[in-house]
């Protein structure tokens, strides 16, 4: 089983090390890292090429002008040949150095009803995630925690598992490319379009009950906070309903006011 493991960067010199330093520890030896870059004008390409050089693992770098975030991470889908693709951008690390190990030993053999080794592999293998500061410091895990059993309805109480967390067959990834008319939350409809199909398939969507990956607090979602809300309402309304989700954020609503009240 071999992972794609995509990164995408943009003048992203500060936190890209963390990122390949992450990789290059990991104990799992079929490993293709994709390095997409939006043309960077500072250090960010002579790292990810000295990288290249020195990796034990077949590193791919690309560096061109792009539309965007989302148009980046299409061009990694497009370039991954692994049995599962993972994004883990600039700034992300996996979490410890047996995290791919982990994923491929529940990816084999399926939940722990015993679906053994050689049934279908699971269209999804999903985890936890830890947030950490601008040096890669532990601060706390996500406060969306990821449900026992997921489903494409559960992403209509917000994002329960991180993107760095969500590992997706390649053949299903590469089926729904990310849709650029969002420029903030298309990782949250990609996610969902992938489960759906999951779901039409009958495929395992399957947790590892494990934390997977650390990601940086202060991503793209919290520099365009209110931009990426407005965008993630537009893309509940599509797969939950425009009714549902308004009575669903409603009840967010009612309820971040009862936990202030309670502090206070």
């Amino acid at each position: 089983m071999t992972f794609s493991v995509i990164t995408i960067t943009y003048q992203a010199e500060r936190c890209l090390q963390r990122t390949l330093d992450s990789v290059s520890k990991q104990s799992y030896p079929h490993i293709e890292h994709l390095i997409i870059d939006g043309a960077s004008t500072d250090q960010t390409v002579p790292m990810a090429q000295c990288y290249q050089k020195e990796s034990r693992y077949a590193v791919s770098v690309l560096s061109e002008p792009d539309n965007g975030l989302y148009d980046a991470m299409n061009k990694g889908l497009q370039r991954a040949t692994g049995d599962y693709v993972v994004f883990l951008n600039a700034g992300d690390a996996f979490h410890s150095p047996d995290t791919l190990a982990k994923v491929a030993a529940v990816a084999s053999f399926g939940n722990e009803d015993g679906a053994g080794e050689h049934s279908e592999l699971p269209a999804v293998v999903y985890g936890d995630t830890a947030v950490t500061d601008a040096e890669g410091n532990f601060l706390h895990l996500r406060r969306h925690r990821p449900p026992e059993q997921l489903t494409w309805k559960s992403f209509s109480r917000g994002m329960l598992v991180c993107h760095q967390a969500f590992y997706v067959r390649r053949d299903i990834a590469q089926q729904f490319p990310y849709d650029v008319k969002y420029r903030h939350s298309a990782d949250v409809d990609w996610c969902i379009r992938v489960m759906k199909e999951a779901q039409r398939r009958g495929l395992q969507l399957v947790n590892t009950h494990a934390v997977l990956a650390n990601f940086e607090e202060g991503g793209d979602s919290k520099q365009h906070h209110r931009a990426s809300l407005r965008e993630r309402y537009q893309v509940m309304s599509v797969h939950y309903g425009a009714v549902q989700t308004f009575l669903l954020h409603c009840w967010f609503v009612v309820r971040a006011l009862m936990g202030r009240s309670g502090t206070e």
